[in-house]
């Protein structure tokens, strides 16, 4: 009797090394899958797979749940992509509130006897006894999912329960690890990309400045965002817009934006050359070609090949040579004047005007079919009186550079800044460079003041060219459907009294009754305001 007690006893205690030994190699084996970078629910169908061969399990579950304890994640044995849902519907919710509630393992050997998987126990086989072994998944003192199996009982084979409960608890710590450092990730890749556009963004709102263009009001960023996105294509550029607004320069932008900007940026005033001449210097000429063509003469196009052309006053061009220029538009060829050969260029084309060339076609003036060819992408530059916020960077800027050029140390002060402000300045900031350069010339201190400036002492080149008419010059806007001729502007000399004197109570009233304020809104002197006011008989008002 003794001996069949030993015997059993070393039978027991063999069971048990070897139940140690494969508890043992399945952390092992679960562990290496768990250090894998891979989604976590493959991951996770992986350790059931795994399980599965060191246990004698039918199925399991592992379920993760959210902060309200609504499972957000089920994975179960065979779990795919295509199945993953249907693993939600077989928890078993009233063995899995016990075990999040109790914080405990749960055991139960016959589900069939058990009224908590009344809903699940017609799932297997009659007849046969499955037991359910279940462990929390915990962080800290808090359970966050489950991990659950369940397994046949074979006849007279008693089943381990407690080193089951043991191997899962342990395999149940892996998990809540893993999960830990999942979130992590996550968390950290949100904040990567969060981060990303962040930056993305504040690279948006503050792009990199354009060199030569100053200024940070919305008009002049919204076409500057514009040359930004059209530098990148090859296509034909019309800038629009009045006399002074710095055409060169944002077509020096959009070339140095280019693919093109390693190439050459030719530049030609369509405007400053007679027909004949202009051809010539467009398109070269040949040795011979006319009087005084002594060597033969590459032309700007030529010259520009693989780079940027820009032609300002384009509408300045004469019928004839719209038609010429429209052949190498097409086709990207030309001959130089008196040569035969048909010269191919690859050019990338910037037109300027301040001329409005809809209502030149409606005319019959310009070729419908070369504007076409020109307006491929036209941008409207912005007046200077539009984009008053850039009036004193660009008057610091113009300053600075007369200093640097006569060794000068001058400054504007408030009062300067806020005078320049509020005039009209018709030739944009061509006039207002010509303004600084004027008043720091005749300076009599470093500091200018607005006083020193000419319009405050009836000496403004501005009011000078526009006296006498309504301050109001022609604007260059979007083409219109149906162009109709810009009505002249109406000298105030020739207006009906009443018209005059509506007019000058208007301008005093938005001046506050300042006649110098009011004399720069009507484009006046203060001297010819002065004389209008006695004129008309409108007395100043005080406050």
């Amino acid at each position: 009797m003794s001996a069949v007690i030993m015997d059993q006893g070393r039978a027991d205690l063999l069971a048990a090394r070897n139940r140690a030994e494969m508890a043992l190699g399945g952390i092992y084996e679960i562990s290496k899958l768990l250090a894998s970078p891979n989604r976590l629910e493959p991951t996770l169908s992986g350790v059931l797979a795994l399980l599965s061969s060191f246990l004698d399990m039918q199925h399991g579950l592992i379920a993760f749940f959210d902060t309200d304890g609504a499972p957000e994640l089920v994975v179960g044995s065979g779990w795919t992509e295509t199945n993953a849902m249907n693993f939600f519907a077989r928890l078993p919710e009233r063995a899995i509130g016990q075990i999040v509630v109790t914080k405990m393992p749960l055991v139960v050997p016959d589900i069939a006897r058990d009224p908590m998987f009344a809903s699940v126990s017609a799932a297997f086989p009659a007849g046969e006894v499955v037991s359910f072994i279940g462990v929390p998944i915990k962080q800290g003192d808090t359970v966050i999912g489950t991990l659950t199996i369940d397994r046949m009982q074979s006849a007279g084979r008693p089943v381990p329960y407690d080193s089951d409960v043991r191997f899962l608890t342990m395999v149940a710590n892996l998990l809540g690890q893993v999960l830990r450092l999942h979130k992590v990730v996550a968390q950290d890749r949100e904040r990567l990309l969060a981060e990303q556009s962040r930056l993305a963004k504040g690279r948006e709102a503050a792009p990199v400045p354009v060199k030569g263009i100053i200024g940070h009001s919305p008009a002049l960023h919204e076409v500057l965002e514009k040359v930004r996105r059209v530098a990148k294509s090859n296509s034909t550029i019309m800038l629009r817009g009045e006399t002074g607004t710095g055409k060169e320069m944002f077509a020096n932008a959009v070339h140095h934006l280019s693919p093109r900007k390693n190439g050459p940026f030719i530049k030609l005033n369509c405007a400053a050359l007679p027909e004949t001449v202009l051809e010539s210097e467009l398109f070269g000429h040949e040795k011979g070609a006319f009087t005084g063509a002594l060597a033969q003469r590459k032309g700007r196009f030529e010259l520009a090949h693989g780079g940027t052309l820009f032609l300002d006053e384009i509408g300045e061009i004469s019928a004839s040579f719209q038609a010429k220029l429209l052949r190498v538009l097409q086709e990207g060829e030309f001959e130089r004047v008196g040569g035969t050969r048909t010269i191919k260029v690859d050019v990338r084309l910037v037109c300027a005007t301040n001329r409005d060339l809809e209502a030149e076609v409606a005319k019959g003036a310009f070729r419908a079919d070369l504007y076409f060819r020109l307006a491929v992408v036209p941008i409207f530059l912005p007046a200077l009186r539009d984009r008053r916020e850039d009036i004193g960077p660009l008057a610091r800027e113009f300053l600075t550079r007369f200093n640097h050029e006569h060794g000068t140390e001058l400054a504007l002060n408030g009062a300067a800044l806020a005078m320049l402000e509020s005039c009209y300045f018709p030739g944009n900031v061509r006039e207002l460079e010509n303004c600084i350069r004027h008043t720091a010339t005749l300076a009599r201190s470093k500091l200018l003041a607005d006083g020193d400036f000419p319009c405050q002492q009836e000496g403004c080149l501005s009011a000078m060219l526009w006296k006498g008419v309504k301050c109001e010059p022609p604007r260059v806007s979007a083409p219109a459907p149906a162009p109709a001729p810009a009505a002249a502007p109406v000298p105030v000399a020739a207006l009906p009294e009443a018209s005059e004197r509506d007019k000058l109570i208007e301008a005093m009233e938005k001046s506050g009754w300042v006649q110098a304020k009011a004399a720069r809104l009507m484009g006046l002197t203060p001297r010819q305001i002065g004389y209008a006011l006695k004129k008309n008989g409108i007395p100043l008002k005080k406050f």
